[in-house]
């Protein structure tokens, strides 16, 4: 596992892929993130793939992320990861025929955790509940967890030092960090890695998007 706190840049709005996610890479592909996703919907497979190949033809690892909550749709989101060549499969509810098809294929898989809902999506649960959880299933062999933490109902800073801290597995705190205060959190608890998305839309860290990213991963790094 690796030692430092990853940013994983996610060209997405409000949980959904922006249709202009190409444009915005190709604008951005040589900011200092390493790893760079997006989630299932809208954009049409073969877009896609597309996308993802040049992500890796610019050395960046890839992470589909798959708001669903069906084993069928997980199953689907999984298809979709090997077909587009992901480096990480993130989301779903964790389901036994998912984790198999992940490791036939050797993508990383890390399923939420939770009682997880809706679309942007929100967490439900008790700490105790998610941990053990997330134990069971590390028990079964997935790479690591989505935290969704900041859409958490309750005290969000506390479940993810709490998960982080108990939980011996990468951690990817996922969805709604949109500040410097919640970028200092990160500092603290240090977890895996943390996804910005509609923060950068909203130039929560500044006015052009590479110029964000570059920032927040020399914020995160000092």
């Amino acid at each position: 596992m690796e030692s430092k706190t990853n940013l994983i840049v996610m060209l997405t709005y409000q949980d959904r892929t922006v249709e202009n996610a190409r444009e915005i890479f190709e604008q951005c592909h040589e900011a200092e993130a390493e790893y760079w996703g997006f989630k299932e919907a809208p954009l049409p497979p073969e877009q896609m793939e597309q996308l993802y190949r040049r992500m890796k033809e610019c050395g960046k690892k890839t992470a589909l992320e798959v708001v669903a909550y069906s084993e069928q749709e997980g199953l689907e989101g999984a298809r979709l990861a090997a077909r587009c060549g992901c480096d990480l499969l993130m989301g779903t509810l964790y389901a036994d025929s998912i984790l198999a098809f992940c490791r036939e294929h050797g993508i990383r898989y890390m399923p939420f955790v939770g009682r997880v809902t809706g679309r942007p999506s929100v967490l439900e649960g008790t700490p105790e509940e998610m941990i053990a959880q997330a134990r069971a299933c590390l028990e079964k062999g997935v790479f690591g967890f989505d935290l969704l933490g900041y859409r958490y109902t309750g005290d969000a800073a506390a479940l993810i030092r709490t998960f982080v801290e108990e939980v011996k597995a990468p951690v990817c705190v996922a969805g709604s960090v949109d500040s410097y205060e919640k970028l200092d959190q990160m500092k603290a608890i240090a977890p895996w890695a943390f996804t910005i998305g509609s923060a950068f839309f909203d130039k929560k860290f500044g006015d052009d998007f590479r110029g964000q990213i570059d920032r927040v991963c020399r914020y995160i790094r000092t």
